[in-house]
């Protein structure tokens, strides 16, 4: 018996399989919805001490990790943060009112939320859509930094980095973020209110962005995904 299909069923047949193509194509996400671990690394402080050197009096930073990764490309990640700065008017030349000069010490805690942008499409399957074990990013988005101390340091701060994350194997994931978190305000390299401090030196009122304190964080992390995810496309 001879089968034939006609011009219209045939359109037909290509339309419904480009369709479940591109309802499968969309749906892909990763294998798994979430990601726990913890990190390691490194901050500084940059302000009225420290102009322009985001590597100077390096300290020991750690912290845990949350992330949500809603599909290939993008992910919402969450972090708890602890971390020390300090910072030295003598390591500059800069020249202060009464040639004072000024030091300090302080730790800081962040609780912080992020946006990421993988560069390429970041997972250990699906390689029909090209994806990848190893992916840049750019992340950005909004904590809070607590800062105790003779003053307390309480205030938002706007975190801006990048990084890249490396999917060892499956379920383990390697990364390496670098991120400056710009303050709104002027006090946290002053700790202390006695004497000469840091808090507006010049008495300048030069706008949001200007006089005001910076920190930045080199993290190195590990984190472990779970919770599979149910939106995996399984018609290809």
């Amino acid at each position: 018996m001879k089968c034939t299909v006609s011009l219209h069923n045939f359109k037909r047949i290509v339309l419904l399989i480009v369709i479940n193509i591109s309802i499968c194509v969309t749906a892909v996400s990763q294998e798994y919805k979430y990601e726990i671990g913890g990190g390691l690394g490194m901050a500084s402080y940059m302000g009225d001490a420290n102009k322009n050197n985001p590597f100077l009096e390096l300290h020991p930073s750690f912290g845990a990790v949350f992330r949500k990764n809603m599909d290939l490309r993008w992910a919402m990640k969450a972090n708890l943060l602890m971390g020390n700065v300090s910072g030295n008017t003598m390591n500059f030349d800069n020249a202060y009112p009464g040639n004072a000069s000024a030091e300090f010490k302080r730790s800081f805690f962040e609780l912080g939320g992020q946006m990421e942008f993988n560069f390429l499409p970041y997972s250990d399957k699906y390689k029909y859509l090209n994806t990848s074990k190893i992916s840049p990013y750019l992340m950005a988005g909004l904590g809070l930094t607590f800062a105790p101390g003779d003053e307390t340091f309480f205030g938002l701060n706007l975190p801006i980095g990048l990084g890249v994350k490396y999917m060892v194997r499956n379920r383990i994931n390697l990364g390496v973020e670098y991120s400056v978190r710009k303050l709104f305000r002027d006090d946290f390299d002053a700790p202390n209110k006695s004497g000469f401090n840091l808090d507006n030196p010049y008495n300048l009122n030069d706008g949001v962005m200007k006089n005001k304190d910076w920190y930045t964080i080199l993290m190195f992390s590990v984190t472990w995904s779970f919770g599979p995810n149910d939106r995996k496309c399984t018609n290809l």
